[in-house]
């Protein structure tokens, strides 16, 4: 499940770093053993970034805020599996910390709960992948990367001999690389046992990403791996010759018109966690939003290619098609990192408990969802209600007329 390698990454990235103050490795410690357990988490993903190594992003120069428009009230209701919702006990029962509407550009709803607020740095998980999946598209446009048909070792060197050695760029990002990923966790020589023993002795990100094996041939079963979206990371940095920040900062961060300082969540050899380690505020994870529904452009600038935004959230294979899929070990569809729920032309970004970047071009929506929903990931059944249940709610918001 896609759940459970997020959560062995995060687990295992625990023994990744150390840290000069008790305080603070007893924070992760804390945490990490914490997750999926059940416990609250209003209390933590609001300032993980103050007790992991990060690296920082500065508000844009031109920062800019979303106009308000006339305020909403959100549904009483909506429907889920033939059963009518109770808006008000939806978010209180899955802690939504954070929830901003925009409706053609501008702030029709916007609140906060728990420990959410408007400057509330708020860890992305992997909605944090949807950026990375943007900043290839710049580099593309850029020409750092000359072909996203292009193996992804002709760039990152360090993966040859690896599950990736040979295997297209554009693979990798619909996550359909064919590296396997076995979950077992009675199994010493596991994935997850074997990256547990790697951070444990100092490893890396990178090295870890290298030491995966084939399983099905690339591009044509899509399994929801997070060491796809850490690949992508390392081809930034290697293409473009700078970090991700680095790069983030210049090409999207500061264009975008960025309203506060951000953080990614490094590694020990202070590379990015490039598949979820993002912490931002809701109004600027809005503005990545808004950005792909017009079509790459914000703030008065062309800032990534309308043709990649395009690309970005059409499934182009069997294996990618939303539905009840034998080539896909997920319902939902799949593009380059974004998640594709049917034919209506929505599309998100969904991080564990309940993240979400959710847009409808049709109805010139974008809404930005931040939980702590402490039900989930208690087992794969609640997991996937969950998610499925908040997708649910986001679509019922933008359809309404308003």
């Amino acid at each position: 499940m896609r759940k459970k390698s997020l959560i062995i990454i995060i687990i295992s990235f625990v023994f990744i770093t150390s840290c000069s103050r008790q305080g603070a490795h007893d924070e992760r410690l804390n945490w990490v053993s914490s997750l999926f357990s059940g416990a609250d988490q209003s209390q933590k993903f609001n300032r993980v970034y103050e007790y992991f190594p990060t690296s920082q992003l500065f508000s844009s120069s031109m920062s800019f805020s979303f106009e308000n428009g006339s305020r909403i009230d959100l549904p009483n209701d909506f429907k889920f599996q033939s059963q009518s919702i109770n808006v008000d006990d939806y978010l209180n029962r899955t802690d939504v910390t954070a929830l901003l509407i925009l409706k053609d550009g501008k702030i029709r709803y916007e609140n906060y709960w728990l420990t959410g607020g408007e400057k509330v740095k708020w860890l992305s998980m992997s909605v944090g992948k949807s950026f990375i999946s943007a900043l290839i598209g710049i580099a593309l446009d850029q020409n750092y990367i000359k072909s996203i048909e292009d193996p992804v070792t002709v760039y990152v060197s360090q993966l040859k001999n690896s599950a990736y050695d040979g295997v297209r760029i554009k693979d990798i990002l619909q996550m359909s690389s064919g590296a396997s990923w076995n979950e077992d966790y009675g199994d010493p020589n596991s994935d997850i046992n074997r990256s547990v023993r790697i951070f444990a002795l100092g490893g890396s990100l990178d090295e870890f990403s290298a030491s995966l094996t084939n399983e099905h041939k690339p591009g044509t079963f899509n399994r929801y791996n997070s060491t796809d979206t850490q690949v992508l990371g390392m081809l930034l940095r290697e293409a473009t010759g700078i970090s991700v920040t680095q790069f983030m900062q210049e090409m999207l961060w500061e264009p975008m018109g960025a309203e506060e300082n951000a953080f990614w969540l490094l590694d020990s050899k202070n590379m990015e966690v490039a598949y979820g380690g993002l912490n931002a505020t809701a109004r600027d994870y809005a503005k990545l939003g808004e950005l792909y529904r017009l079509k790459g452009r914000l703030n008065g600038k062309q800032i990534i290619p309308s043709e990649w935004v395009d690309a970005s959230i059409k499934p182009d294979a069997p294996h990618l098609m939303p539905g009840e899929n034998s080539l896909s070990d997920y319902p939902l569809g799949y593009g380059y990192q974004w998640w594709i729920p049917d034919s209506s032309g929505d599309y998100m970004a969904i991080g564990v408990y309940n993240q979400f970047i959710y847009i409808s071009p049709e109805n010139n929506t974008v809404i930005v969802h931040l939980a702590a929903n402490k039900k989930y990931g208690v087992n794969d059944e609640e997991t996937i209600l969950s998610e499925f249940e908040s997708i649910e709610f986001l679509r019922t918001i933008a359809n309404e007329n308003f």
